[in-house]
């Protein structure tokens, strides 16, 4: 599939939501074009450090996301919502003219369940994370009626998301489809 990219510093995984400020005029054309098409949008990590003008700051795995969700803001800026599908690899980049930039993109698979004392210790981490919704309500709103907090994959991926893990650490973690390394990763964070 060729699909746009939003690059951000900040990212989501797939069953994640994520409201994004639409203002630059490549991106309102580019959800202008998603929505007439359904196709969707990938959303990618950015290595800060590296070449933008040779697209090297976008780093190998993205999201996949459809709009779900879209609204005026109070500074007359388009707000969307989009919602995580899956996981992508990003190749061929080419750069339009306005700057939008489009990838190729491959789904990737991830790894279907965690081990069996994953399972059963999910339960502190979902704790953990409902009192992190408590705190910080705007994220608890995104997902008003559709929180998997008894979902071992739901919520190792919220929490990779909400946490300050660098987007190097994160491509890492995606990559290996390893669920059991991220829970173990996180379990020592959060205990």
């Amino acid at each position: 599939m060729k699909l746009p990219l939003f690059p951000l510093s900040a990212h989501i995984f797939p069953e994640g939501r994520l409201s994004l400020r639409v203002f630059e005029p490549r991106y309102l054309r580019m959800v202008k074009e998603v929505c007439q098409s359904g196709q969707g949008l990938v959303i990618c990590m950015m290595d800060e450090a590296s070449d933008k003008s040779t697209n090297q700051h976008i780093l190998p795995v993205g999201t996949w996301v459809e709009i779900c969700d879209f609204s005026q803001l109070e500074d007359g800026l388009l707000g969307i919502v989009v919602k995580g599908k899956a996981f992508v690899s990003i190749s061929d980049i080419e750069t339009e003219q306005d700057g939008l930039r489009l990838g190729h993109c491959e789904l990737l698979t991830q790894e279907e369940s965690t081990d069996v004392q994953a399972q059963h210790d999910i339960a502190v981490l979902s704790k953990r994370l409902k009192e992190l919704f408590g705190i910080y309500p705007e994220l608890g709103q995104l997902y008003e009626g559709e929180a998997k907090f008894e979902c071992p994959r739901w919520v190792l991926y919220r929490w990779m998301e909400v946490l300050p893990i660098s987007p190097e650490q994160k491509q890492d973690f995606i990559q290996s489809k390893s669920l059991n390394e991220v829970y173990h990763y996180l379990h020592q964070l959060v205990q």
